[in-house]
């Protein structure tokens, strides 16, 4: 059983009794609870016990009696219709967040921040709103490429269940032109990265591994992901994975032991545009004699500065790691006879 189960089947009960406008029995919510988090089991003793730890919490449940039952309900103000002031700068800060969110479409976090935009809405003057609306005018967020995880949203449900609960998930994942394959995974955490979902997790068949801690971690994009489920079976989280830690020390998403430090040869043109769109929080740019600048960056994967490298063309070198040249020598080489 997980240690933290009694806490998740609260915030269950919260999530259920927002959305029930004339609240529910204890029957109907030990369903509920059962449904979404998957159980096979459910007392509603349990339940009881729940609702009364949340009101002892200070959380305003109140229960009554009606032609239901005995029903518990929450108050109208932890529902979120509390007045919510805002002004239009913050409006506006609001709206270009929520699309930078867009890949987000279709899962339970765009539910969430689409629920809040529409409670603002509803509540704001109008006077506000259409001052919003003029500037919104001037201002867009582009870039994002359109992709949506909508038809991710119930395997995403699942790996947030047993990354809540700690519980061991497995999956069918298929890598592109491979053959999909069955893994078992100890999921730690999810990340939204240049437009795709990732699932961090180590994977329960390489146990043995030597590596420790965040070197165990591996990252599994969502888009591949062609089933999943949260097994009966629960895992200890490694007090060693700090998950901030490591996915700050690489300039992508790639995963691995330990980190290379990359070295590349940059004209001073190319140097201005990493200053106005940094690789990573502690690159390091040192002007030389010549009038070039010396990149220095750390990365889990060679495919990322390569990548980078050759985006900006003959305005950039790499110059070490000598196996990371070597690929680029041989790239260029296939290049050439491909466009000769």
């Amino acid at each position: 059983m997980a240690r933290n189960e009694q806490l998740i089947r609260q915030h269950k009960i919260l999530q259920i009794l927002e959305r029930l406008r004339f609240g529910a029995t204890l029957e109907e919510l030990r369903n509920c609870v059962v449904e979404e988090l998957g159980l096979t089991s459910l007392h509603t003793r349990s339940i009881r016990r729940d609702l009364e730890a949340l009101t002892a919490a200070g959380i305003p449940i109140t229960d009554e009696e009606n032609q239901r039952g005995r029903i518990w309900k929450l108050s109208r103000s932890d529902k979120g219709l509390h007045k919510i002031t805002i002004t239009a700068s913050e409006l506006i800060a609001l709206s270009m967040g929520r699309d930078l969110m867009l890949p987000l479409v279709g899962t339970q976090f765009w539910i969430g921040i689409e629920s809040f935009w529409n409670k603002v809405g509803d509540q704001l003057p109008g006077s506000v709103w259409e001052h919003y609306e003029r500037y919104r005018r001037t201002m867009y967020v582009l870039g994002l490429p359109f992709k949506t995880y909508e038809k991710h949203q119930g395997i995403l449900k699942t790996v947030n269940r047993a990354i809540q609960e700690h519980r061991e998930l497995e999956m069918e994942y298929q890598v592109p032109g491979r053959t999909a394959t069955t893994r078992t995974i100890e999921p730690y955490g999810v990340v939204l990265y240049q437009s795709s979902i990732y699932v961090v997790a180590t994977e329960t068949a390489r146990e043995s591994d030597s590596s420790a801690g965040s070197q165990k971690l591996k990252h599994w994009k969502l888009d591949r992901f062609q089933s999943a489920k949260a097994l009966d079976t629960w895992f200890k989280p490694d007090p060693e994975i700090d998950l901030g830690a490591h996915l700050g020390q690489s300039v992508g998403i790639f995963s691995g032991a330990q980190t290379t430090q990359y070295v590349l040869k940059l004209s001073p043109q190319a140097a201005r545009w990493i200053e106005e769109d940094p690789w990573h929080p502690e690159q390091t740019l040192t002007p030389q004699d010549d009038g070039s600048v010396l990149l220095k960056v750390s990365a889990f994967h060679d495919t990322e500065i390569i990548q980078r490298a050759m985006r900006l063309g003959a305005e950039a070198e790499v110059l070490e790691p000598a196996e990371c040249r070597d690929k680029v020598k041989e790239i260029l080489a296939d290049l050439v006879t491909r466009y000769d």
